[in-house]
This record gives C-alpha cells, structure tokens and sequence, in this order.
C-alpha cells in the first residue's frame, strides 16, 4: 500500500532528529514507499469547504546536520492525501484549536493522525479528569483561596500552566514557601485561562514514565529522571531517559483508559505516570518512540503506521 502522506509540523530545521518522534514517523512513512510532503501550520488555509496547504515534497535521512531535502513549494488541497499527520507541538491555544476546526473538514475523507475533533476535546491536563481515580489529588481554578485550601490539605503542591508544555512553567511549593501569593499573582497576570495545582509526588524522583499506547494498545515505556536540582522530569529541561519496565498499576492505568482512546480515533497517545498516578495525557504530538526503540524496545513508527495503513 502506497499512500500520499502530508505531515504538519513546526520548521523541520529545527528539530533535534535524535529524540523527535515525528521523524521516526517520516523515516518509518519513506522506508514503505509512502510519498511525504510538508507544511507548517501557518501555510494552512481553508476557502468556503476546501482546505488548502502551501506543501513541498520532502525527503528524509537519519542523518544529523542533514536529515531533510525539501521539493519545490505548490499550493495543494489537502483532500488529495491520503493521510495528514498532526504532529505540531503545542501550547495548545486558539491558533492550535482553530488549526484542528479547519482539518476537520477533511477528515475522516483524508485520515488525519490524531483526529482533530478528538484532540482539540482532550487537552492533555483537561481529559485526565476524565478519570479521577487514576489522579493525585488535582484542583483547576483561578481562585486564589481555593488555591490556598488546597495547599492547607495536601501541603507540598505543583503549580503550573494548564496549557502549557515541556515542562515550562511548573513549580513546585512546599507548605512553608513564602512565594505561594507572589507566584499566583505572577499566573494570574500571565495567564487568562485557570491553572492547574497538584499535590507534589516525590515519587517523580525516581522518574516520571512515559507510556505511548498506539490505537489503545500499550506500545513502549521510558522513564524520565529529573536532574539532580530540579523537579521537572521533561528532557526538554534536563530530564534524563532510561529503560523502565511496567508495573500492575502501570498496565492497570493503561487498560482502564485504552479502549476510551481507541473509540476515540486517538492512535497515537503518550500518558504520564509518577508512582501509582495518571499526571498527563498527551495526544496532540506526543514524544518518546525513539527513545523506546534505542533501549530495545518495539518500533512503535512501524505500529503507527500498521494502524495508520489499517484504516485506509
């Protein structure tokens, strides 16, 4: 099977090919002969009922310093793909939503990996709380006394942006900081949308274990070890990756919520775990197949794509 395959992304410059899970995606698409082509998001458009995308051919190699070589650019109509890969970072903000509005309109005509209607419903700290007995304790607000009962209750807390990611903006308080109003003062003026407060899991020092789960079913696992002087577990800040092996609660977190993944078109999903808790979902460009496969673990671009091609 040969599929015509566009992938929306950030600048293919930029990327770090070594940890990047949409270039396993693309190497993974040209060793079975699919045809790629790519755009950022800012080259979509949509006019009445069709959606447009300035595209150009792209080839790929495993090669740091030279992993792509980009075709002429031509203004394309997305119906034309087969399949559409999603894979832009986030935050997740208006510009994201409105992107996943317009491809909407293509799908699931052209197949786009994770479905836009889907993603756009399951923000990755929102759909968590779709499952309150699988999370530490988990308050979204902008009250501040709110904010404040919680930390009476639960002492040790993780503040941090409800839409934010890569591990920007997260800090952790323990009950006697006196930087607790100074730190609400400074979301508050920062962000217009509720933030999300925690109880603080000093389990996250043995790691923060990313699970990838591909059409509901468990794929692989990393685990992330913060640094020595932060709490933060994301390689983005210094977090450091290692071979895990899943635990009963880990696959118990898994089986809960993969069939609701699976009926949800989301084929491609990554959960946080610290300890025995759920922290994250992550659907809209999840991370980590690389990382799996360097530590022996499955070829989970190659099981994407097998559920990709199943659908078409």
């Amino acid at each position: 099977m040969k599929l015509n395959v566009a992938v929306q992304m950030d600048p293919i410059a930029r990327i770090n090919i070594r940890g990047d899970s949409t270039f396993a995606l693309l190497l993974e698409a040209q060793k079975r002969g699919h045809t790629i082509s790519y755009y950022t998001p800012d080259k979509l458009a949509q006019s009445g009922d069709r959606v447009f995308a300035t595209v150009q051919p792209l080839d790929v190699r495993d090669e740091a310093g030279n992993h792509f070589t980009l075709g002429e650019s031509k203004r394309a109509e997305l119906t034309q793909f087969d399949v559409i890969l999603l894979r832009q970072d986030p935050p997740f903000d208006m510009a994201y939503i409105t992107y996943t509005h317009i491809l909407d309109r293509i799908h699931p005509r052209t197949l786009v990996v994770n479905d836009p209607a889907e993603v756009r419903d399951a923000p990755e700290k929102l759909f968590l709380l779709r499952y309150p007995e699988l999370m530490p304790p988990t308050l979204i607000t902008r009250d501040w006394e709110e904010c404040a009962a919680f930390r009476r209750a639960h002492g040790d807390i993780i503040i941090k942006p409800l839409y934010g990611n890569g591990g920007a903006g997260v800090f952790r308080l323990s009950e006697s900081d006196q930087n607790f109003a100074s730190l609400l003062e400074l979301f508050s003026q920062t962000f217009r949308e509720p933030f999300i407060v925690q109880r603080y899991l000093p389990e996250v020092r043995q790691g923060d274990k990313r699970i990838i789960l591909v059409d509901g079913e468990v794929a692989g696992a990393i685990n992330r070890v913060p640094a020595i002087t932060d709490h933060r577990s994301n390689m983005h800040v210094g977090g450091r990756a290692e071979p895990t092996e899943l635990t009963a609660r880990d696959l118990e977190i898994c089986a809960r919520i993969g069939p609701n993944l699976k009926e949800r078109g989301l084929i491609f999903v990554g959960i946080d775990v610290i300890g025995d808790y759920l922290t994250e979902i992550n659907v809209t460009s999840p991370t980590g197949i690389r990382q799996v496969k360097r530590f022996g673990g499955a070829d989970i671009a190659a099981l994407i794509w097998d559920a990709i091609e199943a659908r078409r």
